[in-house]
């Protein structure tokens, strides 16, 4: 009788983690983002919400694909480390700037203001 692993065990055991990790992940971040809202409220101005569901869903689809594919290759063209900083520094650099855009959208322009 062998002593080693089953390498099998381990593949599945890192399957099942990556998926549920993947898909708890992606479920958590999309509640009640731009995406989800845009999809009910087509649904509600369409009447249509089997169509508006298969439109969204093929959409995050695609989407996906593309993260996947450039992840993958990225993860050819760096180390996991490297690659893991910089998600981390585009996504403040990312929040920085929509926090910027908001913090404009609230201050008048000269264009705005009355005349004295």
């Amino acid at each position: 009788m062998s002593s080693e692993p089953d390498p099998s065990a381990n593949r599945a055991g890192s399957w099942g983690a990556a998926f549920l990790t993947t898909f708890t992940t992606v479920f958590l971040a999309e509640l009640g983002d731009k995406t989800q809202l845009a999809a009910l409220l087509l649904s509600a101005q369409s009447g249509r919400p089997v169509v508006v569901f298969v439109g969204a869903s093929l959409a995050l689809i695609s989407s996906s694909l593309v993260g996947v594919l450039l992840g993958r290759w990225l993860a050819k063209v760096m180390p996991p480390q490297q690659l893991e900083r910089l998600a981390g520094i585009l996504m403040v650099a990312l929040g920085l700037w929509l926090g910027r855009q908001a913090v404009l959208g609230l201050v008048p322009s000269p264009s705005d203001l009355p005349l004295s």
